[in-house]
């Protein structure tokens, strides 16, 4: 079974949501069971709920994420990983640097798409952001599906 790790900064918006939104469209194509996606964030305080914008985005797309506490992004998540998708080039720079025999493993989620674009963060922002946000990913991973399968 393969790992994707989804990677944001606090682990509480963007990297739940688009683990959530990956993990649905796995399952629209039915590959879902030999692919794990999980979440994490280089600064994230561990065990904090996703935040509430967050998961009423997610909801309104039949999307679960009530459930998520945050990670913080560590060696063991790095290693286990076969694909690493961040949300911003800085964030890509900071795996890259502190894991660089993992670097490869490393992509910004728009890359998916053939773009090199940040995805820029919600965070205590009106719930329209956070839904253009969760829009702008959902368009990066369905147009972008091929090159993960293809990556992991």
């Amino acid at each position: 079974m393969s790992l994707i790790l989804v990677v944001c900064t606090a682990n509480v918006c963007r990297s739940p949501m688009a683990a959530g939104l990956l993990r649905q469209r796995l399952t629209v194509d039915r590959v879902n069971a030999r692919h794990r996606v999980l979440s994490a964030g280089v600064w994230a305080a561990d065990g904090e709920p996703a935040s509430e914008n967050a998961v009423a985005t997610m909801a309104e797309r039949g999307i679960d994420i009530s459930d998520h506490r945050s990670h913080s992004l560590n060696t063991d998540d790095v290693a286990g990983a076969d694909l690493i998708l961040v949300m911003t080039r800085e964030h890509a720079r900071l795996v890259s640097h502190t894991w660089p025999q993992y670097a490869w493993r490393v992509h910004l989620l728009s890359e998916m798409a053939g773009k090199r674009r940040d995805v820029e963060d919600p965070y205590r922002g009106p719930i329209e952001e956070y839904r253009a946000c969760a829009n702008t990913m959902f368009r990066y991973i369905d147009s972008g599906l091929e090159r993960i399968l293809q990556l992991i």
